[in-house]
C-alpha cells in the first residue's frame, strides 16, 4: 500500500456496511463450485496431515471455511475494503505457519491438490492480489512470522516477512537512536510485500529503496527448498528485492544494512492554498526538491480542504519535509534554495528520527508503542494509481485542478508528488529489478479512498482517478508510462488466466520494470518453470 498514509487519515471513520441481497445471490451464483472445493479443502486437510513435521501443531494454524475464526482472521488483514465483500472470492484455507516447514507442506499439498497460493504479510497489496483469486486457492497469511533480530555492532537486523514496518522500526528504535531503515512511513504495511516491490520513504534520497539496503535473504521455492542468497543465486536474489511479490516463492526472511541518521532530526509542514498561491509554490518546488541536499526530503500532497468560510471548500497543498539535521541549517538551506515557500523556524520540530516516523504518520510523537498496533490505521474502500516525472509539468496543469477537485468524487482524493534526486540518481536503474532511477524528477502517487460508501458506490470514485490520470497523460513518462509495482494497478493490464503469455505479460511488465521486465522472466523460468506462483501480475516463464 502507499507508504504515506498521511491521506488516508483524512478519510471519515467508518460506517457498518450494509449488504443488499444482490451480492448475496451473486455470490451463491458465481463462486467456486462448493462440491468440487470441499472435496479440495478435504483432500488438502489430509495431505498436509501426513506431510507436516507435527501433524497437531499444524492443525491448530489452520482455518477452513467452517472454523469459527476464519472469517476473523481473514479480515484482519484486508486493508482496502473493496475487497472485502461477499462477492469477493475467499481461500478454501488460510495457513498461519510458525515456521518454515508448515510453510513447505502447504507449498506441497497445494501443488499437489492444483490449488494456487497467496501470500500476505501486511494485506496492503492496492488491488488484493495477496488474498483474493477467482479460482481455488489456499492463503498463507504470515503474521506469526514476525520475528525482527537487532545487531546494533554489526549494523545489521533480520527481520521476517510477517512483521510490520512499524514493528521493524519500534525494534530498530529500542536498540538504538541512530540507526534507522529506509523503507515506509505507514506502519503497519507487512515488509515481506514491501520490500518485493522496492518500497521507498523519506530517507530514499539519501539511501535509496529498502529493496537496496536488503543483503541476504531467505526465500522457499516451488520445490519447498529454503534457500539463502548463496545458494538461491545473484539472479533469484535480485529479483526478489523489487521484481514484487507472489512470483519466485516466498520470502521469510530478509538481512537489512541499516543506516546512520542523526540523534536530532528537523520536520516540518506548510500548506498553503489556491488563494495563496498555492500553484506558484508547486511549479517552484518541481525544478527544486530533486536537486537539494540527499539530507531533506520535501514532498508535497494535494488535496480539497474546507476553506475558513464555512460552507465553502478551497484546495490545498501540504509541503512536508524531513530533513536530517537541525533547524537552525535546515532554515539556511531553505532560506538559499527555497525562499519562496517562506519557512521560518516555528514551522519547524526537532525530534528523534523514531519521532518523525511517529510524525508523518500523524501520531503523538511520543507513543511510539503504536508502532506495535497493526490495526492502528483505519480501513478503507481505496485504489491507487502512479506516475513518474521527467520534466516539468506547465504551471496551467496545476492552475487547473480546482475544477476537478471540486467535482463530488474529489472530495476524497489527494495527489502526493514524492521528489527523486538524491541516490536514486546515482543506483543505475539495472541494480535491482526497480528501474525507476536517474532522471525521474519525481512520482505521482494518485489515491481516491474514504470508508463510508459501499463498494458499488465507490465504483464512481474509481472513475475520477481514472479521468485525472488520463489526463495528465501528456505531462509523465511515456514509452512505457511508468508506473510502481508496490502501487498495483490492474488498469494497466493482467495476465491471462492460467499460463500467460511474455507479450501479455510484457504490457504491464514493462510499465513497472522496464527493460529488466527480461531478466524477471528469464530468471522466473529458471526459478519457477511451472508457474506455480502465479497471479494476475505475476512474472511469467518462457512457456516451452
Amino acid at each position: 500500500m502507499a507508504q504515506f498514509h498521511a491521506t488516508q487519515s483524512q478519510f471519515h471513520k467508518m460506517k457498518s456496511p450494509y449488504y443488499s441481497m444482490f451480492p448475496f445471490l451473486f455470490a451463491i451464483l458465481f463462486s467456486f463450485s462448493w462440491p468440487t472445493t470441499a472435496q479440495s479443502q478435504e483432500k488438502f486437510l489430509h495431505c498436509i496431515s501426513l506431510h507436516s513435521n507435527d501433524s497437531s501443531s499444524i492443525s491448530e494454524l489452520i482455518y477452513s471455511r467452517n472454523n469459527q475464526s476464519y472469517s476473523s482472521i481473514l479480515e484482519s488483514s484486508i486493508q482496502n475494503l473493496r475487497f472485502s465483500t461477499i462477492p469477493t472470492p475467499k481461500p478454501l484455507v488460510i495457513v498461519t505457519p510458525l515456521h518454515a516447514s508448515h510453510i513447505q507442506a502447504t507449498i506441497y499439498c497445494s501443488r499437489k491438490h492444483d490449488l494456487q497460493i497467496r501470500i500476505r504479510s501486511g494485506g496492503h497489496d492496492t488491488e488484493g492480489l495477496s488474498y483474493v483469486s477467482d479460482v481455488p486457492f489456499v492463503l498463507i497469511d504470515l503474521v506469526n512470522l514476525r520475528s525482527v533480530d537487532v545487531d546494533v555492532e554489526n549494523n545489521i537486523a533480520w527481520v521476517e516477512s510477517g512483521a510490520t514496518i512499524g514493528e521493524l522500526y519500534y525494534r530498530l528504535a529500542k536498540k538504538s537512536g541512530t540507526l534507522a531503515f529506509p523503507a515506509g512511513t505507514c506502519h503497519t504495511v507487512g515488509v515481506g510485500g514491501h520490500f518485493s516491490g522496492g518500497g521507498y520513504g523519506t530517507l530514499f534520497r539519501k539511501y535509496g529503496l529498502a529493496a537496496d539496503n536488503i543483503i541476504d535473504a531467505q526465500l522457499i521455492d516451488a520445490n519447498g527448498k529454503v534457500l539463502d542468497r548463496k545458494s538461491m543465486g545473484e539472479d533469484l536474489f535480485w529479483a526478489i528485492r523489487g521484481g514484487g511479490g507472489g512470483s519466485y516463492g516466498i520470502a521469510l526472511a530478509w538481512k537489512l544494512k541499516l543506516v546512520p541518521v542523526p540523534a536530532t532530526v528537523t520536520v516540518f509542514t506548510v500548506t498553503k492554498t489556491w488563494e495563496q498561491n498555492a500553484t506558484e509554490l508547486i511549479h517552484r518546488w518541481q525544478y527544486i526538491a530533486h536537486k537539494l541536499s540527499n539530507d531533506i526530503f520535501i514532498f508535497l500532497t494535494i488535496s480539497r480542504v474546507n476553506s475558513g468560510e464555512e460552507g465553502k471548500k478551497t484546495i490545498q497543498a501540504s509541503f512536508s519535509a524531513l530533513f536530517l539535521g537541525r533547524v537552525d541549517n535546515l532554515l539556511s538551506l531553505m532560506e538559499k534554495r527555497f525562499p519562496e515557500l517562506g519557512l521560518v523556524k516555528q514551522d519547524c520540530i526537532e525530534m528523534s528520527w523514531i519521532q518523525s516516523v511517529l510524525y508523518f504518520g500523524q501520531f503523538p510523537i511520543e507513543n511510539s508503542e503504536i508502532l506495535l498496533d497493526r490495526t492502528a490505521v483505519s480501513k478503507s474502500f481505496f485504489k491507487v494509481k502512479a506516475d513518474y516525472v521527467k520534466e516539468p509539468i506547465p504551471k496551467i496543469v496545476f492552475e487547473g485542478m480546482p475544477r476537478r477537485f471540486y467535482e463530488e468524487e474529489g472530495r476524497y482524493a489527494s495527489i502526493n508528488l514524492i521528489p527523486y534526486g538524491g541516490k536514486m540518481d546515482e543506483i543505475p536503474e539495472t541494480e535491482t529489478p526497480y528501474p525507476h532511477r536517474s532522471g525521474n524528477i519525481y512520482k505521482i502517487m494518485y489515491i481516491v479512498g474514504q470508508e463510508e460508501e459501499e463498494n458499488l458506490e465507490f465504483q464512481k470514485y474509481i472513475s475520477w482517478i481514472r479521468r485525472f490520470y488520463r489526463h495528465m497523460t501528456p505531462y509523465v513518462s511515456k514509452s512505457p508510462r511508468e508506473a510502481y509495482v508496490n502501487y498495483r494497478d490492474l488498469d494497466i493490464g493482467v495476465n491471462n488466466k492460467g499460463n500467460t503469455s511474455y507479450a501479455r505479460a510484457s504490457i504491464w511488465g514493462f510499465k513497472y520494470f522496464k527493460n529488466n521486465f527480461n531478466k524477471l522472466v528469464h530468471v522466473k523460468t529458471l526459478a519457477d518453470p511451472d508457474n506455480f506462483f502465479k497471479h494476475e501480475q505475476s512474472i511469467p516463464p518462457l512457456l516451452s
